[in-house]
C-alpha cells in the first residue's frame, strides 16, 4: 500500500473505533496519533514516507529484520503497548491512536500479495483472501472509499466539537 492509503486507512479505523469502542471520546490528538501509527510499521522500508524521514533508523531496522516482519506483527503492537503502559500511562489517547493506526496498516498490508508476518518471529505469512496490488486500480478505489468515509465522518465529528 502507498503512504496516503495507509494514512486514510489509519484515520478511518480510528474514526470507526471512536464510534464503536471509545464512545466518541477521541480527541484531535488521538486522530493525529492514528495517522502517525498508520505509517510507523513501514519504518522497516527505507523508501517509505517514514523511512525517508528517519533513514538511519530505517536502514538499521531493515537490515536486522527485513520488510514486513517485526514491524508488521502482533509482537510489535505489544511492544508499543508495553512502552506506553510503563512510560506514558497517562497518554491513553495517543497510545490508542498509535495502536489503532498500526492495526490498520497491518490489515491493509495483509491484503497485498506478500501479506505480513503477523506472528513474527514465526515464519508464517498472513494474507487476506483477496489481494490488492500496491498502486493499482483497486488501491486507488480503496483510497477514495476511505477518504470519503473520513470526510463524511469528519463533518459529523466537527459538529460535535463545535
Amino acid at each position: 500500500m502507498t503512504g496516503k492509503t495507509h494514512v486514510a486507512g489509519g484515520l478511518a479505523l480510528c474514526m470507526a473505533a471512536d464510534t464503536f469502542l471509545l464512545p466518541h471520546s477521541g480527541t484531535p490528538l488521538y486522530y493525529v496519533a492514528g495517522m502517525a501509527g498508520a505509517l510507523i510499521p513501514d519504518i522497516c522500508h527505507i523508501h517509505s514516507k517514514i523511512g525517508r524521514r528517519l533513514p538511519l533508523l530505517s536502514r538499521a531496522i531493515s537490515s536486522i529484520f527485513g520488510h514486513r516482519t517485526l514491524t508488521h506483527s502482533l509482537l510489535f503492537l505489544g511492544i508499543w503497548a508495553l512502552i506506553f503502559h510503563i512510560f506514558f500511562a497517562e497518554y491513553t489517547m495517543i497510545r490508542d491512536g498509535l495502536i489503532v493506526g498500526m492495526i490498520s496498516h497491518i490489515i491493509l498490508d495483509a491484503s497485498t500479495v506478500r501479506g505480513v508476518r503477523l506472528f513474527y518471529p514465526l515464519d508464517f505469512r498472513v494474507r487476506l483472501p483477496f489481494f490488492i496490488r500496491t498502486g493499482g486500480a483497486f488501491e486507488r478505489v480503496l483510497f477514495l472509499a476511505l477518504s470519503l468515509y473520513v470526510v463524511i465522518y469528519s463533518l459529523d465529528t466537527l459538529k460535535g466539537w463545535l
